[in-house]
């Protein structure tokens, strides 16, 4: 069944015909030979005649009718109220002007507006509620049910009923709102939260849309239990700003994701501070093309810095950055430099073309095992490459120069977080000594945070390309745990500390609970509709090269400080005189040129007495003594 423009227009006349004939039957009681004002039939002819061409003027007719909507209902509206008002505002008093007579009776132009506004749109609701039953009958139907009775949950609604290449029922919404409760919406009941459980037993939904974005995370995490148990898929609709030009479309509601699920409350950023630091100056991103650095990019350009200069040797993902800023985030204020942090002449060079007011060193090779059988380029990167950005950062005055740490270098077990740390020690010393020489700038700031959902590297993804190749998933080892974050919560936690940082702090972020990395392999096979066991292994790998069972944020012997920020702390750590940490580190680099791993580490552990390899073949080094050579402590 097929309705082309032209039969729709057709329809559309011989509705306002129907609707201007009943409406003089109407208005002369049912006696047509009463019918005598004026002006008749030119009146009629006229409102007649205006429709017609109203129609075309508003294009009442394009819409598809099988799935007619509140666009639809518009045209509608506007075609006739137009033409109404034209008569009812111009015409009619023009008309009495001249003749002392209305050209049409106002009463006939309302009962006849009624009649029209009414049967048009009544006829394609009609059409679309008989094709829908019509359709519905041809495939089973899947039971949803809509978790948010706000707009957001309205949209669904209608988004779900007009999508053709899936038939769902919507069956109930769930509001936490008391005073929706016990109400319906478009003719469906809104239940209480309470319900969900009951209603999963006698309705037996196929799935459950989350259409709600102020839901407590630890509700979310209980609803999302509760689905699992009864096998409810569940979707996610994504906030309202990442709608495609205002409007939401099928295809974006999707399957919610574990990084979904392990998302906190937002932060609250103080804005006006970041602004007030970043705003007008110049802003050097390292290791921008990476997760952490690319999103640091991307919170900076929020706050109107003069430049933001992001540097990289990753070609190919720098280009990305670069065109996702011109494009998605309409960001032109910066340039891409293609540059090695370990290059002193290549960094002179940006520093001297760009003299940056802040740095954010998010430059580091970060890959555990990766770094365990590569130590001098670990030492390459991670300490001399910190050592030349933060050796430059003092030479040309830069305002802040913000490292981004790990929690692995803390108590270290691996290369990289041992080079993570003596890049610490050394920004830290360096802080101290310019303080005590009066310097003004810059202010050396370290941040210090775990791991990072979706990050390069991550567990995540690696589950996730497991998962959709049939498994197994692989984890380490049965009681692993880990912290998380969200990459924006993490660089936005950066820019607050770097904002409120005076200069020598190492600020660690409250990262919640650790999570066993089991159980996040479990719920991510049941949230893919998989069964654990049956569906998809899991098998266990041991413990990679470098790496611990649990992280921490302190050093046992540490303490730390609370801000004004509640997920801010400051770790009280060891300080170590400036003149010795640059000549440890400057020996150590040095034995770059010998290649010879076991040196390079057995260097390394002189200098942080706390870093004991673990499940690696540098074991074999904590057994010496370093006593003469541990750096001393201020």
């Amino acid at each position: 069944m097929k309705f082309s423009r032209l039969g729709i227009w057709l329809i559309d006349t011989a509705i306002v015909m129907f609707g201007i004939a009943l409406a003089h039957l109407l208005r002369f009681n049912f006696e047509p030979g009463s019918i005598d004002y004026y002006f008749f039939p030119e009146g009629a002819l006229l409102l007649l005649g205006m429709r017609i061409l109203a129609f075309g003027l508003f294009k009442t007719y394009t819409g598809i009718i099988f799935y007619t909507g509140f666009e639809d209902a518009k045209r509608i509206f506007y075609a006739l109220v137009s033409v109404s008002l034209l008569i009812a505002l111009v015409v009619n008093p023009l008309s009495y002007l001249q003749s002392e007579h209305y050209f049409l009776p106002y009463s006939i132009l309302i009962i006849e507006f009624s009649l029209s506004i009414f049967l048009m749109t009544a006829y394609r609701a009609l059409v679309k509620i008989l094709y829908l039953e019509l359709t519905s009958k041809r495939k089973d139907r899947k039971k949803v049910i809509i978790y948010g009775a706000g707009a957001a949950g309205v949209t669904v609604k209608n988004v779900l009923d007009r999508d053709a290449s899936t038939n769902f029922q919507i069956n109930a919404f769930i509001d936490d709102n008391a005073e929706l409760q016990k109400k319906r919406l478009l003719g469906i009941e809104i239940f209480p939260a309470k319900k969900l459980a009951r209603l999963f037993k006698t309705v037996q939904p196929d799935m459950l849309v989350f259409a709600t974005l102020n839901l407590p995370q630890d509700r979310k995490q209980e609803i999302v239990e509760l689905c699992l148990q009864h096998e409810v898929r569940l979707l996610n609709v994504p906030p309202m700003d990442k709608w495609i030009n205002g409007e939401l479309s099928f295809r974006q509601i999707r399957e919610i994701r574990i990084e979904d699920l392990l998302e906190r409350e937002v932060i609250q950023l103080d804005a006006d501070h970041i602004q007030e630091e970043l705003a007008d100056k110049v802003v050097l991103v390292t290791g921008a093309a990476g997760s952490i650095g690319s999103e640091i990019a991307r919170q900076c350009s929020r706050f109107h810095p003069r430049k933001l200069i992001l540097l990289d040797q990753a070609e190919s993902p720098l280009h990305d950055l670069d065109l996702e800023l011109r494009s998605r985030h309409q960001f032109q204020n910066f340039e891409v430099v293609l540059a090695d942090v370990r290059n002193y002449a290549r960094m002179k060079r940006v520093f001297d073309a760009f003299h940056p007011d802040f740095v954010y060193h998010a430059a580091a090779y970060k890959h555990v095992p990766m770094m365990e059988r590569n130590p001098s380029e670990g030492v390459l990167t991670n300490v001399k490459g910190t050592q030349i950005t933060a050796s430059l950062s003092q030479e040309y005055g830069v305002e802040k120069f913000v490292l981004v740490s790990t929690d692995k270098a803390v108590n270290p077990t691996s290369i990289m977080g041992a080079t993570k740390r003596l890049a610490e020690m050394y920004v830290q010393s360096l802080d101290r000594q310019l303080r005590k020489e009066g310097t003004k700038n810059p202010r050396f700031i370290t941040t210090r945070f775990g791991n990072v959902l979706g990050s390069n590297g991550s567990v995540i993804p690696l589950f996730k390309r497991q998962i959709s190749t049939g498994g197994p998933v692989t984890v380490t080892h049965p009681e692993m745990t880990r912290f998380f974050m969200t990459i924006p919560e993490a660089c936005q936690l950066v820019l607050e500390a770097s904002a409120m940082g005076k200069g020598g702090e190492i600020f660690v972020f409250d990262m919640g609970r650790s999570i066993r990395i089991l159980d996040l392999a479990k719920r991510m096979i049941r949230l893919s509709g998989l069964e654990v066991g049956k569906d998809i292994q899991i098998a266990f790998t041991g413990l990679r090269p470098g790496e611990k069972l649990y992280e921490e944020v302190l050093n046992h012997e540490e303490e730390n400080l609370p801000t004004h920020h509640q997920k801010i702390l400051i770790a009280k750590v060891r300080e170590y005189p400036f003149t010795e940490v640059e000549k440890s580190v400057n020996s150590l680099i040095k034995l770059f040129g010998t290649q010879d791993n076991f040196r390079i580490v057995r260097e390394l552990k002189h200098l942080i007495p706390e870093y004991k390899s673990n499940n690696s073949e540098f074991e074999k080094l904590d057994g010496e003594a370093h006593s003469d050579t541990v750096l001393p402590e201020e």
